[in-house]
């Protein structure tokens, strides 16, 4: 690959030129494609493994469903809160290093959560961690739109979410089949250190970036960036998308283990955790639709995404073990390759300024998380599953409408 000296934004911001990007087979595109693989790993498998936990802060510490969903929340609501300053920080810092930062604040943090006496300190850590994991999601997206040529972004993006899948997977997957035979603390301390082992992998493999942050950054030049992406009809469609799709998918998760453990099912919770499976529709579906958008659009896949996440809801009241099951592979699958769809769609059509379009993607992302999914345990306190299943539907049918108006607003050509 000839290498071209680095370009620069009007921000003063470096980016990389076209001909310096990593392109599909060479090494550069292998080894950014691996670390950030490992970066997401590392980060989602904290985030989500209490997931796993929910009925045992329950019992634990006395508290509702909604109440120990907050163990979750808690997390996701500060990681929202983060993502637009930590973006900004990485502007002047350079994305490599605030990313091995906030890995290493991740993994620590992980170390130190199975020591937390009470609720309120567990949500208290969990809080920290959120703001800790931050550099991640918040980065990652725009640092391949940088670093990845534009032919080869979908397949990236979708192998940088299939690693995010795989980290919320195996969190999930280690802390319930640990807590079964250890206690919730055991394993929330195994999955602080196979964050760390993410971590040092990370360091590893991340090639130095084509782009390099040149110093500070005019706050007035981002706030300028934010704001015109805000006036961008097409990026506040994104983040509606973003939002309650998220909204939904994390209620589905947070509240079927809670149905699972109850009659007519009756099982344990290491069984329980075996759903987190399911999980794996999502590795196979982000690569391809990310595969798929490149070819026929992107805005096609979102929809067909979405009414796939609604046939597998309804399909869930079903009340058969592996119909319930099927479901839920189904419904994963349709929220990955939305989710997927959706962050190429905005990454491709913003171009310049990508990481504040991300963050604000990423903003609405997580506060998807923080307030759909707590809201989604009063669903399940007042209606239990088909109240969940309502409850859902009215979210993605709301994210099918903003995703349909995407199509009025097509990515410009990078």
């Amino acid at each position: 690959m000839t290498v071209q000296p680095h370009s620069q934004t009007q921000s003063g911001v470096a980016v990389s030129s076209a001909s310096d990007r990593h392109e599909a087979g060479t090494s550069g595109y292998r080894r950014v494609n691996a670390a950030l693989w490992l970066a997401g790993a590392g980060t989602f498998m904290v985030l989500y493994s209490v997931q796993a936990l929910l009925p045992l802060f329950s019992q634990t510490f006395d508290v509702s469903p909604a109440a120990s969903s907050l163990t979750l929340s808690a997390a996701t609501g500060t990681l929202a809160l983060a993502i637009i300053p930590v973006s900004v920080v990485a502007e002047q810092w350079g994305r490599k290093r605030v990313m091995t930062v906030s890995l290493t604040a991740t993994a620590v943090l992980g170390l130190l959560a199975p020591l937390a006496p009470s609720f309120e300190v567990l949500l208290a850590v969990r809080a920290l961690q959120g703001f800790a994991m931050a550099g991640v999601p918040a980065l990652a997206m725009g640092h391949l739109t940088q670093e990845v040529s534009a032919r080869s972004l979908g397949h990236a993006m979708g192998i940088l979410i299939a690693g995010n899948t795989i980290g919320g997977l195996s969190g999930r997957m280690i802390a319930g089949a640990l807590a079964d035979v250890a206690g919730w603390r055991a394993a929330m301390a195994a999955v602080g250190v196979a964050s760390l082992l993410c971590l040092i992998g990370f360091r590893l493999l991340i090639p130095e970036p084509t782009a390099r942050a040149t110093g500070r950054v005019p706050l007035r030049t981002l706030l300028h960036q934010i704001n015109a992406h805000l006036r961008d009809p097409g990026v506040r469609r994104a983040c509606v998308t973003s939002f309650v799709l998220m909204s939904a998918f994390v209620t589905m998760y947070n509240f079927l283990g809670f149905r699972l453990l109850e009659p007519p099912y009756s099982l344990s919770h290491g069984l329980v955790s075996l759903v987190f499976l399911a999980y794996l529709g999502g590795t196979v579906a982000s690569p391809g639709a990310g595969r798929l958008g490149d070819r026929i659009g992107r805005t096609p896949v979102i929809a067909l995404s979405l009414l796939l996440a609604l046939a597998a809801a309804a399909l869930s009241l079903v009340e058969l073990l592996p119909v319930v099951l099927v479901a839920l592979a189904l419904f994963t699958v349709g929220f990955f390759g939305a989710h997927s769809a959706t962050s190429s769609w905005l990454n491709q059509r913003t171009g310049t300024g990508a990481a504040q379009a991300s963050a604000l993607y990423l903003f609405s992302y997580y506060a998807g998380s923080s307030v759909g999914g707590t809201t989604g345990g009063l669903a399940f306190e007042r209606g239990q599953w088909p109240g969940v299943v309502a409850y859902i539907g009215v979210l993605l049918l709301s994210a099918l409408v903003a995703a349909l108006l995407l199509r009025r607003t097509p990515p410009r050509s990078v």
